[in-house]
Parts: structure tokens; C-alpha cells; sequence
């Protein structure tokens, strides 16, 4: 089956006083199940684009897999229903994902795939390592800038979000968007791991409200410095500063507002408490 990312659709629009007939570009939004060793881990819409990716992703960020190597095989099933992106786990995985399994009456499609509890839901988090990367004021509002003109998607629908993840000195590495922000950065994930770049080496940007899930998900990269165009919830900001990361939000032109572990950005005061975000005084 021949899927596209987006769809030219007729519309009537009302502009000026008057009414116009055309057609606009919506993107398209698809069931995609995420099997893993045959049995139906998630299911969620998504953009039918980066498939593989967005599986490779939700495994390492749900934490299915501890590493790319533990997936051995990936089949990407296309069908009248929707996409089924299947997963085969090593030996040793699987029997751990297998007794994962019987904590869950079953997956939910959503920012926390496959979790139904509470206890599960409330994550022990890795912690990032100590701020090694220095971004500088430029350079984080540039990339935001850079996603911004690079989403052709979203310039088509105006309708979808987009991750993206960065090395200092302005080198979009990869762009992703979806219909579903936590797919958008599971698919920039994915392409890292397939890549085999590190997350830590650089930074991730996002177009929408920070939510925990998605500080979750850059916790478990090991990415420690996320960006985005909208603001956090609070619960993001305690996880982010739990977790070590970098926070920086509201970034519109060439301003932003800092939530936590402010060291990363050059400019900001290193020697100050790990939550200080405080700028640095003369």
C-alpha cells in the first residue's frame, strides 16, 4: 500500500469578505501497531512516514530495549487496517520483555505506551552526566529557527509537530515530524540509533508543550539539554530537574526562558546550584 504523508483535500475558505473554493494539504494520520516478538505492544496514529524509526525509538525510550543491538529483526507490515512495525527481540530481551508483559492487562497508544498503572507510569529515571555541552544563546535559538523553516509537512498541514536533534555550531542532524509529538521523537530517536550518534552529544528541539513523557523519553536517550517553541507543565520541570536536564522553553525569536540546569547554555552562571538557571552577574 502506497502511503503518504499528507493529502490535498477540497475546502471552502472565507477570507476577505468572500468565499473561495480550493484545497488544502492535511496530513494523513494512520493506526500503527508497535508488535513486539508477535504480540501487540502499542497502538497509536501517527504520520505513516519513518515507520522504522519510530519503532527503533519507542523501544529504546519505553525501555523495551536497552540498546539497537537487542532488536534483531524488523518487518514493517503495511495492510488495509493500518501499519503493523514488528519488533524481534534477542533471546535474553525478550524473556525480560516477556515478564515485563505480565505486569500490563494491555498497551495503550499514547505518551506512556504500554503503561496502565501508576507505579509504572511514575519512571525511575536515568540521570544525564554532568553538563559536558555548552550551547550558546545563538546557537539554541537558531535551531529553532532552522526546524522551523525545514518542516515542510507542516508548512503543507499546519496540523503536525516536529523534534529535531542538533550539534553545536548549527548542524541539524535529523527532522522529524507526526501527528503526535511523542512520535515525532521517537522517530529523531530512532534515527540516532540507527545512525549510531550519540544523544549526548548535542541537543534536542521541539515545537510543542513540554509534557514528562517527553522529558522521560530525553532522559533515556541520554540527551541533556531540550529545547522547545511552547512552555512545560510542571510536573516536566521536577522531572527535568530530577533527571539532570537542561529545560529551555518559550523560545520565540531570539529569546527563551530557562526551567532548569541552566549550565549548559553559555552565559548563564556554572558555578550556581545544579536547578540555578540564573543568569550570570557581572
Amino acid at each position: 500500500m502506497n502511503r503518504t504523508p499528507s493529502t490535498g483535500v477540497a475546502s471552502l475558505a472565507y477570507r476577505g469578505g468572500v468565499f473561495t473554493a480550493g484545497t488544502r494539504q492535511v496530513p494523513a494520520e494512520t493506526a500503527v501497531a508497535i508488535s513486539v516478538d508477535g504480540s501487540t505492544h502499542a497502538v497509536m496514529m501517527a504520520t505513516p512516514a519513518d515507520i522504522r524509526e519510530l519503532g527503533i525509538g519507542l523501544a529504546l525510550n519505553e525501555r523495551i530495549v536497552a540498546h539497537r543491538g537487542e532488536i534483531e529483526r524488523i518487518e514493517i507490515a503495511d495492510g488495509d487496517l493500518g501499519i503493523d512495525c514488528r519488533l524481534w527481540l534477542s533471546e535474553a530481551r525478550g524473556a525480560t520483555y516477556t515478564a515485563r508483559r505480565r505486569q500490563m492487562t494491555g498497551p495503550v497508544g499514547c505518551g506512556l505506551c504500554g503503561v496502565e498503572s501508576l507505579e509504572l507510569a511514575g519512571r525511575d529515571l536515568p540521570a544525564v552526566g554532568a553538563p559536558q555541552l555548552s550551547v550558546t544563546p545563538a546557537e539554541l535559538t537558531g535551531a529553532v529557527a532552522a526546524m522551523a523553516r525545514q518542516q515542510e509537512l507542516t508548512r503543507l498541514t499546519r496540523a503536525v509537530h516536529a523534534a529535531a536533534f542538533h550539534r553545536p555550531g548549527g548542524d541539524m542532524v535529523v527532522l522529524r515530524e507526526d501527528v503526535g509529538r511523542h512520535n515525532a521523537l521517537d522517530k529523531v530517536a530512532g534515527h540516532l540509533a540507527e545512525a549510531g550518534i550519540d544523544p549526548a552529544t548535542g541537543f534536542l528541539t521541539i515545537t510543542s508543550r513540554v509534557s514528562v513523557e517527553l522529558i522521560q523519553k530525553a532522559a533515556v536517550m541520554g540527551c541533556g539539554l531540550l529545547a522547545a517553541a511552547s512552555a512545560p507543565t510542571e510536573l516536566a520541570i521536577g522531572e527535568a530537574k530530577a533527571a539532570g536536564i537542561t529545560l529551555v522553553a518559550v523560545v520565540r525569536g531570539e529569546e527563551f526562558e530557562i526551567f532548569s540546569h541552566g549550565a549548559r547554555i553559555a552565559g548563564t552562571d556554572a558555578t550556581a546550584g545544579p536547578d540555578d538557571a540564573s543568569p550570570a552577574t557581572a
